[in-house]
């Protein structure tokens, strides 16, 4: 469909389509350097890029002169629909293969803490907060009750791993114990998150009505996720070995893009969505690659972070319309809604595990930054009909904002030189292998 829609724009369609992707990419590019300038994230600058080329401040200072531009977005939807979907799933794609590093074993109580009461009491609020207040303007229209129990509790909850990381980067507290355990409660976090996005995405896609729906769901999930990781490996290790002639001789980079491609496709099929597999995907290229992909993977982040990321993130901002589909009264309810239960569930557990009060403090605000993670929910549950297009702006500058928030609060903490966590006494012996953010995956939303 999106091939015939291309084929169906004449000339001056097409100089107008490659126009405004020029444009968009450029507003995202020059303002994501502004923001990391002025030491704010570059996926914020990004967003503000498309925004102001949207509906909020370009559509409706010139509105004429916007339609003239950006009038096929409307009538040819599909075609920038498939540019955004293709620049999450490569962002998906680079986070999978970027998910490693180490911890102290003396620090999993305290992660355990951390994982129990920032996300099962966050999610759990967010649960049921549909009991006690009116759903009308909030779901979208596939009118699935469940699936938005779901994402709301999703969007209390996520933290995330590239902006904390990157506000650890700018103010060099990246290699302290406050960071790294702040980094793995958030992997494992999103990980559990991003299971819970895949059931509301399926329960979308199929409209169970039965009782068992979600424990049947998880299970196919789980079912989808263990196959991939115990039997993709293995497979991919043995064509490599029988040095069969193929993409993975002759294009290391289109083997690798064919791998995320074929494992986003076959995931949609199974109603889990593209996301997923794209995640799935590159932590299997990770397990197979031995070091040999290195090369490839720094080309293909470059790639997918020179043009489709940030031309996905300038498309959340343009879909953006906060003089239309923006409440300012629910949006300040919901931020502050999402940040005390966040910020709750984990002060509580760090001190119950015997943190002081301003450890617990820190932590809670590390979690509370929602960031990339808290987009791309937003961006999914709204094209797949979950939320709708009020609570999408709304969910987008709540992960904004909290992300300016916990860049503030840290260069607060560390000007007046006070302590984020207590560190433990040096061991040689206490490191042990965890699923956390590398380096590269910082660069996503910076």
């Amino acid at each position: 469909m999106v091939l015939s829609a291309l084929a169906a724009l004449s000339n001056s369609d097409l100089t107008t389509f490659f126009l405004a992707i020029s444009l968009l990419l450029l507003f995202a590019h020059l303002f994501g350097y502004v923001f990391q300038r002025l030491h704010m994230p570059k996926v914020i600058g990004e967003i503000a890029g498309g925004l102001l080329l949207g509906p909020t401040l370009f559509g409706w200072l010139a509105p004429h002169l916007s339609t003239i531009i950006f009038g096929s977005f409307a009538a040819e939807d599909q075609i920038f629909s498939s540019f955004s979907w293709l620049g999450l799933v490569m962002l998906m794609f680079i986070s999978g293969f970027e998910l490693q590093k180490s911890f102290r074993k003396d620090d999993r109580k305290l992660i355990l803490a951390l994982l129990l009461g920032g996300t099962v009491v966050s999610f759990a609020a967010g649960w049921i907060a549909p009991d006690f207040y009116p759903v009308t303007a909030l779901i979208g229209t596939d009118r699935n009750f469940l699936a938005l129990r779901i994402i709301i509790g999703c969007a209390v909850a996520v933290t995330s791993i590239p902006v904390i990381s990157k506000i650890f980067l700018d103010l060099h507290i990246a290699q302290t114990r406050f960071a790294k355990i702040i980094i793995a409660v958030a992997t494992i976090e999103d990980v559990v998150l991003w299971v819970a996005i895949a059931i509301a995405t399926a329960l979308v896609s199929t409209q169970p009505s039965s009782p068992l729906a979600i424990p049947v769901t998880l299970l196919f999930i789980a079912a989808f996720f263990l196959i991939a990781l115990l039997l993709l490996p293995p497979l991919l290790r043995l064509l490599q070995r029988l040095h069969l002639p193929g993409l993975a001789h002759t294009s290391s980079a289109g083997y690798a893009l064919l791998l995320c491609l074929s494992l986003a496709a076959l995931a949609n099929l199974l109603n889990i969505n593209v996301v997923f597999g794209a995640l799935l995907a590159g932590i299997v290229l990770e397990m197979v690659s031995n070091g040999r992909f290195e090369k490839v993977k720094a080309s293909i982040k470059d790639v997918a972070l020179g043009v489709f990321v940030p031309l996905y993130f300038a498309l959340v901002g343009f879909k953006l319309d906060l003089v239309h589909h923006f409440d300012v009264g629910f949006f300040l309810l919901f931020l502050l809604f999402a940040t005390f239960f966040k910020m709750l569930g984990t002060i509580l557990a760090a001190r119950l595990v015997g943190e002081n009060w301003l450890s617990s403090l820190n932590v809670g605000a590390a979690m509370n930054t929602r960031g990339g993670p808290g987009i791309v929910l937003a961006t999914v549950a709204y094209g797949l009909g979950i939320i709708s297009e009020s609570f999408f702006a709304t969910l987008v500058m709540v992960a904004i904002i909290t992300s300016l928030m916990a860049g503030y609060w840290f260069r607060l903490i560390l000007n007046k030189q006070w302590e984020l966590l207590p560190d433990l006494p040096e061991a040689d012996d206490r490191e042990e292998m965890l699923p956390v953010a590398g380096p590269a995956i910082q660069e996503q939303v910076e």
